[in-house]
């Protein structure tokens, strides 16, 4: 039965569809070193997208179609920059983690550049939580081996604005794997890991 015929004055065991505004995001890497679990200050947050590429085989006049590989889309996390924690120096400090040395000094210039392994290390693994209305989960995106590729600090700084400053963040990675929590007999979907399967909770 749809959510929007049914009266939710009688009964309480039915469930608000998901909201937009109810979601937490984790940098696993930066959260250990902040000491906190989430990101308190994040505003948005892009779920995890993929496009399944098309090979196409000609015969005589004919065109058949057939799935090629996945690609897993770049997401773009909005955040809100603190003062305490200072996210704009948190960031600065992943770049040169990865392995990326400012050419401060041409006669001690580093000979080392950015890594994939340090680059993930670095940010951690990324989690993004959509919540019920209790703070329960209801559905958990885990992004693997997610590493930044933009990062911009703000837009102009003006006058006119009493605006709070904001960041955006773009991250690439492999692959994503989203859980859903159901109530309905207790059970988990887990896809993204070669296969989907159902286990108990």
């Amino acid at each position: 039965m749809p959510f929007w015929s049914t009266n939710f004055g009688e009964d309480t065991t039915l469930k608000d569809p998901k909201r937009q505004f109810r979601f937490y995001v984790e940098f696993q890497g930066i959260s250990a070193a902040q000491g906190g679990a989430t990101l308190w200050y994040a505003k948005t947050a892009a779920k995890p997208s993929f496009t399944v590429e098309a090979v196409q085989h000609n015969y005589l006049n004919h065109v058949f179609n057939y799935p090629g590989k996945v690609t897993w889309g770049d997401i773009t996390v909005t955040l809100v920059d603190p003062v305490e924690p200072d996210m704009a120096a948190t960031l600065a400090d992943i770049l040169v983690q990865s392995g990326y040395s400012p050419p401060t000094d041409a006669t001690t210039d580093s000979m080392g550049s950015i890594s994939k392994a340090k680059a993930a290390a670095a940010l951690g693994t990324v989690v993004i939580t959509q919540i019920d209305s209790n703070g329960g989960e209801l559905e958990k995106w885990t992004l693997w081996n997610s590493f930044i590729t933009d990062v911009k600090f703000g837009d102009s700084l003006a006058y006119g604005t009493d605006d709070l400053t904001e960041m955006s963040v773009t991250l690439k990675y492999d692959w994503a794997r989203i859980e859903t929590n159901s109530d309905n007999g207790g059970s988990v979907l887990v896809a993204g890991d070669g296969g989907t399967e159902f286990f108990s909770v």
